[in-house]
């Protein structure tokens, strides 16, 4: 039987001594879960994908399901000095866009990995103890196709979308190519965007290779001599390619708003389909 003085000194030896009153008196006790709060997410797709659309937004409007990703890396830019507290909103528009390349130049990055567009290990560096990267997308290594140079997710792209039409798809230009084709105005400086021949084709099955160009993930459109100072061609940018250059990101951001990716900046001319990147096609 312990004592009722004998109970209170122990207690108040416990508390002298700094172990838990519900210790035993041997001044064990039960093990203890340590709980630590998760990190923010940041969705790469869902920031890439922004910082393509933002930019060429008339108003201030967010990407849909991107303002948590997007804010999460602001905050981080803004904890490096790249960015000020005013464009902290969860709207990757010009701004930030700067000031993450201005993040990239910081590792040493030049050329088209500092283009403002998160790439994968950017992203994580940035967001070490601050976000964990979910959804990590890459253009994969350069490959050759007709001649030209691309990238492997452009090469699958292409590939699912001859699969679905049932016919080959042949280049006329390729990707990686700077100073080339003046009439492209640098869209084709970077990766994922290709032209593509149209000889011998009807108009019908010039709009069924947009069409399935677009279903797989590609701002395509056809070109035709009366917009510019080039053959008959389909233009395809494949959206969300984190190699594109600033032109191809700026068509990419324009067909998601309804327009045709031409300087003009007029109303889509091609195939009406719902909007998805190639990763999305594959979740289908």
């Amino acid at each position: 039987m312990r004592r009722p003085w004998l109970t209170a000194g122990l207690a108040a030896l416990c508390v002298a001594v700094g172990v838990p009153a519900h210790a035993g008196a041997s001044g064990a006790t039960a093990p203890r879960t340590v709980t630590t709060a998760a990190l923010p997410i940041v969705d790469m797709e869902a920031t890439v994908l922004a910082a393509q659309i933002d930019p060429r937004r008339a108003d201030d409007t967010l990407t849909p399901g991107a303002k948590a990703s997007v804010l999460a890396v602001e905050q981080a830019l803004q904890a490096q000095g790249l960015l000020n507290a005013q464009w902290v909103d969860g709207y990757f528009g010009t701004v930030t866009v700067s000031a993450y390349a201005a993040y990239q130049r910081s590792l040493g990055y030049t050329g088209l990995a500092a283009n403002g567009l998160p790439g994968t290990t950017s992203l994580t560096k940035l967001g070490r103890n601050r976000y964990t990267v979910v959804n990590t997308i890459g253009p994969g290594a350069k490959v050759a196709r007709d001649g030209y140079v691309v990238n492997a997710r452009t090469q699958a792209m292409l590939a699912e979308a001859q699969r679905l039409l049932g016919q080959t798809l042949v280049l006329e230009q390729g990707s990686y190519n700077p100073g080339g084709d003046p009439t492209s105005a640098g869209t084709h400086d970077g990766g994922g965007v290709v032209d593509i021949a149209v000889t011998g084709l009807t108009a019908t099955r010039r709009t069924a290779v947009v069409r399935a160009l677009r279903r797989v993930g590609f701002a395509a459109w056809v070109r035709d001599p009366s917009q510019g100072d080039w053959p008959w061609h389909i233009h395809a940018v494949a959206i969300s390619d984190t190699d594109l250059s600033s032109q191809a990101q700026h068509q990419s951001g324009d067909y998601h708003l309804g327009l045709n990716g031409l300087a003009n900046r007029g109303p889509d001319d091609g195939p009406q389909i719902p909007i998805q990147t190639w990763e999305q096609y594959q979740r289908g």
